[in-house]
């Protein structure tokens, strides 16, 4: 668990510091330069959130399933541990 929470940790720290990841395409350019000379440049924060936001939901689902699958092999391999206990005191007896 510890090892998981560590990776993830870096994986949205690399994400959350990366300058490049803000870049946007060459539409996107246009539309906020254009904006800009309008005198609007809330235009470019958006399209920056929305990019970011768009990139960011595969990543933070792909890590809720790997989550929850690990969780649920943990407490398997846990039941499967009791049960061989109990089997083994069984034959002891």
């Amino acid at each position: 668990m510890k090892k998981f929470l560590a990776i993830s940790g870096l994986v949205i720290m690399f994400v959350l510091n990366s300058a490049g990841a803000f870049a946007q395409c060459a539409m996107c350019r246009g539309s906020v330069e254009s904006s800009m000379g309008n005198g609007r440049n809330n235009v470019g924060v958006g399209l920056n959130t929305g990019i970011m936001f768009l990139f960011v939901i595969p990543y933070i689902l792909v890590a809720v399933i790997g989550y929850l699958w690990y969780r649920n092999s943990k407490r398997a391999q846990a039941e499967r541990q009791f049960v061989a206990a109990r089997v083994r005191s069984a034959y002891e007896n």
